[in-house]
């Protein structure tokens, strides 16, 4: 197929993941990793481009490809400052899309949350929701977004209240059934091998998956 695959957020928890499989994936024979700092990850098919986000004309005219996957994400813990919050959750992926579609890009696939929506009173599910919505009104051949619920694997910070909190969650898994297992956790490994599939079969229109239809794309 002769694929070219652009990545954002290439350093975590999903897009760890997917950079391998893209990796190793015959479909893909160029992946663009944009990046602030240098990846440690070497490989012939890998491009990486760094860039200082704050400054998008520097780099707009290098989004080009036939596949965005925006798998960056922060929390407000991590980014406690409002302003650039929203410049990682929603400023950067609406721009790569906008841009994306001025490039000639055909699909842009995102990490939403179970629960997002422009209207909740929670400041993380109403910037995802709020972000969903924007890319909707986006003139992309395919938009693909991906709702799971709590997201399992190994992360490289330390985060002791929420491996609690994870821990929990895999043992009461077995008790989300039926209309509940959109609920239930999922590995982050599941969630880019979904990513990758979707896009091989490349449908057409807006398309939204929660946790049991991502398990089932994998």
């Amino acid at each position: 197929m002769n694929k070219t695959a652009i990545i954002l957020g290439a350093s975590g928890l999903v897009g760890s993941h997917l950079l391998t499989l893209l990796l190793n994936s015959p479909a893909y024979t160029q992946v663009i990793l944009f990046n602030r700092k240098a990846s440690a990850v070497k490989h012939p098919k890998i491009k990486e481009i760094l860039v200082d986000f704050s400054a998008p004309q520097s780099y707009q005219n290098a989004i080009k490809g036939d596949v965005i996957f925006c798998c960056i994400g922060s929390t407000i813990a991590k980014t406690p400052n409002p302003a650039d919050y929203r410049k990682i959750d929603f400023d950067i992926p609406l721009f790569f899309a906008q841009q994306g579609v001025a490039n000639g890009v055909q699909q842009f696939h995102l990490i939403s949350s179970i629960g997002a929506n422009a209207n909740a009173r929670n400041p993380y599910l109403k910037l995802k929701g709020e972000v969903e919505n924007e890319l909707k009104k986006q003139s992309l051949a395919g938009l693909y977004i991906y709702q799971p619920s709590f997201l399992l694997g190994k992360r490289l910070e330390n985060r002791p209240i929420e491996k609690i909190f994870l821990n929990l969650v895999a043992f009461l898994d077995p008790l989300f059934i039926g209309g509940l297992k959109k609920y239930s956790g999922i590995q982050a490994q599941t969630v880019a091998q979904a990513m990758l599939n979707t896009s091989l079969i490349g449908a057409s229109g807006i398309h939204t998956y929660t946790s049991d239809k991502i398990k089932k794309l994998a």
